[in-house]
């Protein structure tokens, strides 16, 4: 490993150590919590939606997330070692199979349902 990749993987376990990143990917919804500053307070949003993109470049990896706000559709990249990131959940697994939903942006309704993974839940509990 060159010295960039080791100053990155020092930086990632770092920035990792307090917070535990799940594994997931592009057709999972997930529930994302962003700290927010206003002004001298702060205080933790829950951002809820679709993942249809994940980027994995090592210390800019980064992931984007689409809702549907009233019936306009709302996407937000979030970086994945953002210390902004309290804590990302996920909801639901879906079977997809692509790996960028951005087809997704042109549908609404039941033409943008994804199917959910068939055992996921029962792998979780049995954890």
């Amino acid at each position: 490993m060159n010295l960039i990749q080791e100053l990155e993987q020092e930086q990632i376990a770092k920035l990792t150590e307090s917070k535990e990143i799940p594994d997931f990917k592009a057709g999972d919804n997930l529930r994302v919590h962003v700290r927010i500053t206003e002004g001298t307070r702060s205080r933790v949003q829950i951002y809820e939606g679709l993942c249809i993109a994940r980027k994995n470049r090592s210390i800019g990896s980064s992931f984007t997330v689409r809702k549907l706000s009233g019936s306009e559709g709302v996407e937000r990249v979030f970086t994945l070692y953002s210390p902004i990131l309290e804590k990302i959940e996920v909801v639901r697994r879906g079977r997809v199979r692509r790996a960028k939903l951005y087809y997704l942006r042109g549908r609404t309704g039941k033409a943008a349902r994804i199917k959910e993974k068939a055992d996921w839940m029962n792998k979780k509990a049995s954890k």
